[in-house]
């Protein structure tokens, strides 16, 4: 594991990615590499997700509500700690993640609720100061997604995945407060491969300004 650099240069870093990219596992890897304190999304408790991947139109709205109060709640209660920047955050999502999933899920009607809740319950979230967005491939993502054999995950379709990437990638191309880094880890293993994750952690010291930054690792 690298060992040149003992810290990184963002106080709030937010890992993302489409279902199966691996955002969790780096996350704790780098908390753990930087002494950071972790933020892992609180999924696995919203009742309504086994029932959303059997028939997602009758109960998406449920399911992305649910999603939007936990995530709120969770982010309410671990930045609202003063000490909290003195050893930095990395976190496995981004509160902006449950508009992008809901518009992707929610007919026009109730995306327009959703919205307004939505804004109304952001408003007083800091901004991570790097937002990085693991990339790879559907074809990938299916194959990780059944290895980690979720029950509830097992019939996620290739359209719902690509579906979920577009929506990621539209709000990049649009939003250029942010500073977002999309990284393309197609043939990058960073945790059985130390090399690999030592070329993430290298890529992770350098500055990125707001806008789009991608990069092939």
């Amino acid at each position: 594991m690298s060992t040149a650099h003992t810290t990184l240069p963002y106080r709030f870093v937010a890992i993302e990615g489409n279902i199966g990219a691996g955002k969790t596992t780096l996350s704790r890897m780098i908390a753990d590499q930087y002494n950071c304190r972790l933020i892992l999304e609180e999924f696995s408790d919203n009742p309504f997700l086994p029932f959303f991947y059997e028939n997602p139109e009758r109960y998406a709205f449920p399911v992305e509500l649910f999603f939007m109060t936990e995530r709120h709640k969770q982010l309410q209660s671990e930045l609202a700690q003063t000490d909290l920047f003195q050893q930095g955050i990395v976190s496995d999502y981004f509160f902006l993640k449950t508009l992008l999933f809901a518009k992707n899920n929610l007919q026009d009607e109730e995306y327009r609720l959703f919205q307004r809740l939505f804004h109304i319950l952001n408003a007083n979230f800091p901004k991570p100061d790097l937002l990085v967005y693991l990339h790879r491939p559907v074809d990938q993502l299916l194959v990780n997604i059944k290895k980690r054999g979720r029950d509830f995950e097992k019939d996620i379709a290739p359209a719902y995945l690509q579906s979920i990437q577009q929506a990621y990638f539209e709000f990049f191309k649009t939003d250029q407060e942010l500073p977002v880094l999309v990284l393309d880890i197609n043939e990058m293993d960073f945790v059985q491969n130390r090399s690999h994750y030592d070329v993430l952690l290298d890529v992770l010291q350098k500055p990125y300004g707001p806008g789009l930054h991608q990069v092939n690792v």
